[in-house]
């Protein structure tokens, strides 16, 4: 049985939802509220429990060329720069984990999935059609709301961290500042010293703060995020401005590589933003509205994870859907498959962040200990596999 179901949001995880839905015989409507298609956003990285999900949607075709296969991850000292542990990854972790591990800019995965909804009879995108608390009326177990005629099954939360849906279900969600302000920017590979050149994910740890890059489009590009510890800031956003003279300073008397990377970042492309926290949610659906993604459990950045959380959401949900008899049997399956790896998840990400910003004498301990839980956290992620966890 196909239900008409209405998306807020068209992100990543709203339109993986979409895609996945969609291929289960569903009528989705995707309510996006920007007026125009989005290309904007950065690198993320695509662990094999997301790319596996790619891969079954049929997206294969579509990302060959845009995606990185990542070598290896490594996570090297601020001063030195010597390796202080790495995984193989690459050709070693596809057969380990039957799934590969990918970098991408965000547009371009972004751009793959709206050319597969485009292609799909079942699916509308609908831009400039921004969903609000206060417009969503549930009247006999089926939902309307603003911008589509007539009444849906199902509403679909995929609005992100302020999210309207998740506020209509649950009122305000308090957010706690961490502590760590972030920045991001693309610059140009060409020219850069081989060793930031690599199809690596690279970490660099030091005391207060760290560094990330990878290569973006298929190496043209290389993605940085570099967090450090903050006093206060008020503005949960991630697309306010930075400053780079003020990145640069922050890593003064890093490792030459880094120096180099730095001296390529402009005002041009460079953002900045707080890292703010929420507890894990009791509940993610009330009636027949259900949350996804960073609307239900937003994730600290420390272990890549957030757009794959949302991936696997989109898939767990369109299972219980296909498995359930009605809608009130497969959104409490929904959650209780997905509730306990996603707060999970939120927690070692949130314990993560601490321990990649010690200093010394803990951050020797750390090093020490670095490989043995590095493998153990990679096998518990990496290997899962939506459909293996589901009764």
């Amino acid at each position: 049985m196909g239900y008409r179901i209405a998306i807020a949001g068209g992100g990543l995880g709203g339109l993986t939802a979409a895609l996945a839905l969609s291929q289960g015989g569903h009528e989705v409507i995707v309510l996006e509220q920007a007026a125009a298609h989005r290309t904007a956003g950065a690198g993320i990285q695509l662990s094999p429990n997301a790319s596996r999900i790619l891969l079954r949607l049929g997206l294969g075709p579509a990302l060959e060329g845009k995606v990185t296969a990542t070598e290896r991850s490594r996570f090297r000292h601020f001063r030195t720069g010597r390796t202080i542990t790495e995984a193989r990854l690459g050709a070693e972790a596809e057969g380990r984990y039957g799934a590969p591990y990918w970098q991408i800019h965000r547009a371009d995965l972004h751009e793959a999935l709206q050319t597969a909804l485009a292609n799909h009879p079942n699916v509308e995108l609908r831009l400039g059609r921004p969903v609000s608390a206060s417009a969503i009326k549930e009247n006999e177990g089926r939902v309307t709301l603003s911008g589509v005629d007539g009444p849906v099954d199902l509403l679909l939360g995929a609005d992100g961290i302020h999210s309207e849906v998740r506020r209509w279900c649950f009122g305000e969600a308090p957010a706690r500042f961490t502590g760590q302000v972030a920045w991001r920017f693309l610059v140009p590979s060409e020219g850069l010293a081989p060793g930031l050149q690599a199809r690596d994910s690279q970490v660099w740890w030091g005391p207060g703060k760290h560094f990330v890059h990878y290569p973006v489009d298929g190496g043209a590009r290389i993605n940085g995020v570099a967090v450090v510890e903050a006093r206060a800031w008020t503005e949960e956003s991630w697309a306010l401005p930075g400053q780079a003279e003020d990145l640069r300073a922050a890593f003064q008397g890093w490792h030459p590589e880094l120096q180099q990377l730095l001296e390529r970042v402009t005002p041009e492309g460079l953002f900045q933003w707080g890292l703010f926290d929420r507890a894990p949610l009791p509940r993610w659906y009330r009636g027949p509205v259900v949350l996804l993604g960073d609307a239900c459990h937003p994730t600290l950045p420390f272990l890549a994870q957030g757009a794959a959380m949302a991936i696997e959401d989109s898939a767990a949900l369109a299972l219980a859907l296909k498995q359930a008899p009605t809608l009130a049997d497969a959104l409490p399956s929904y959650e209780s498959w997905r509730r306990p790896r996603t707060a999970r998840i939120q927690q070692l990400s949130r314990r993560y962040g601490w321990v990649y910003h010690l200093g010394a004498p803990l951050a020797t301990f750390r090093n020490l200990a670095a490989p043995l839980a590095r493998g153990t956290t990679m096998d518990w992620l990496y290997r899962y596999d939506v459909g293996d966890h589901i009764p």
